[in-house]
């Protein structure tokens, strides 16, 4: 992908259900269109910038409408991963992280709590707060999703070797440790 234009990346599209790469417009090489567009940059830093902008929302786009299928939503998965990555977690820092309003994050506890994935305790020392735990029934029933899940997504990886994989997964891994202070 590092041949692509920002509008050669907009252009590919991918087939959900086979993740086979459809062809929409032929691949446009940086040069090229740095001498369609005055936009696109050829300095890589801020190549990268325009390709992020463009890749980034497609891939979220994308992996999210793989997890629809299995009757998962992104915000529902994001709170369960929070607080198996994390442990149990209180609403409010809840609300923090995934950046939505207190009622939103209620109304999605409230539907993870229906479903049987998450359980609310009281708090040990702080009684205005409730503390969201992982139930039983996500490990037992969730967790063999997820993991089907994630072989899905990373098929879309399955054309980079292992030692270009490596070498993004370190990359991302500083840009993730960076922005997270």
């Amino acid at each position: 992908m590092n041949n692509l234009g920002l509008k050669g990346v907009a252009l590919l599209k991918y087939r959900v259900c086979t993740m086979k790469r459809v062809k929409v417009a032929p691949r446009v090489k940086a040069k090229e269109a740095a001498s369609v567009s005055p936009c696109i940059s050829t300095v890589p830093r801020h190549r990268m910038v325009e390709l992020l902008w463009s890749v980034a929302p497609a891939y979220q786009r994308w992996s999210e409408s793989l997890l629809v299928e299995k009757g998962l939503s992104p915000q529902r998965l994001r709170i369960l991963g929070s607080i198996h990555e994390r442990g149990p977690r209180i609403m409010s820092d809840l609300k923090k992280e995934l950046g939505v309003t207190a009622t939103n994050v209620t109304a999605l506890v409230d539907s993870l709590e229906k479903d049987g994935l998450v359980v609310r305790r009281r708090h040990p020392t702080d009684r205005r707060a409730t503390v969201i735990e992982l139930s039983g029934k996500v490990m037992t029933e969730l967790s063999p999703r997820c993991t089907e899940y994630k072989e899905q997504v990373a098929e879309l990886f399955s054309e980079l070797s292992e030692q270009e994989c490596k070498a993004f997964v370190k990359t991302l891994e500083k840009l993730w440790s960076r922005l997270q202070g």
